[in-house]
């Protein structure tokens, strides 16, 4: 037996987001309240290469965890939009950097206890300089460091953005690349 919705409410949307309180019977035949948020967008990261081995992060106040993150270049790419024009868009508005090589890397249910949330993640090589054009919600800093530095900051806990965290290891482990011990 699967999950079986008795009854379902919207109790919040925005423009991002809807988030539902359902009345429920779960797998086991018992009943449940179950909050749940779907997504209006799917998460795009991307994993910027160049050909030194250096990845960019983008570092900023998360006004959720009430502390500073450092994580892949990543935003929201609308359900109607090409995966890949939307992680074009992200990777250029928060660093200023242009791929001419690109690689979907994988697909990430990004918490799917409590959302139905979808992430892919792309590897961009080939790289020119840019500009930087953040939205006007985003102060970002943005940092060149060498890929297995990356990899370091998710060992140590540096990082913990599962997003950022799955892709940088996911990499490490297809490149061979020597994931450094803490």
């Amino acid at each position: 037996m699967s999950w079986k919705t008795l009854n379902s409410s919207v109790v919040f949307e925005n423009p991002w987001m809807r988030v539902y309180d359902d009345d429920v019977e779960n797998p086991r035949g018992g009943f449940n309240r179950y909050g749940w948020v779907h997504f209006k967008n799917r998460a795009i990261a991307i994993v910027p290469i160049d050909s030194d081995g250096n990845t960019w992060l983008v570092g900023q106040d998360r006004y959720t965890l009430g502390k500073y993150s450092w994580e892949l270049p990543m935003g929201g790419g609308a359900l109607n939009e090409p995966p890949l024009a939307a992680a074009q868009r992200e990777l250029a508005e928060e660093t200023g950097l242009v791929a001419n090589d690109w690689r979907e890397l994988m697909h990430v249910a990004i918490s799917n206890s409590i959302t139905d949330e979808r992430g892919i993640v792309f590897v961009a090589r080939d790289l020119t300089a840019g500009t930087a054009a953040p939205d006007e919600t985003e102060k970002l800093a943005v940092r060149q460091l060498p890929f297995s530095e990356a990899v370091k900051m998710v060992l140590n806990g540096d990082i913990d953005d599962a997003l950022t965290a799955t892709a940088l290891l996911r990499v490490a482990i297809e490149t061979s690349a020597s994931i450094p011990r803490t």
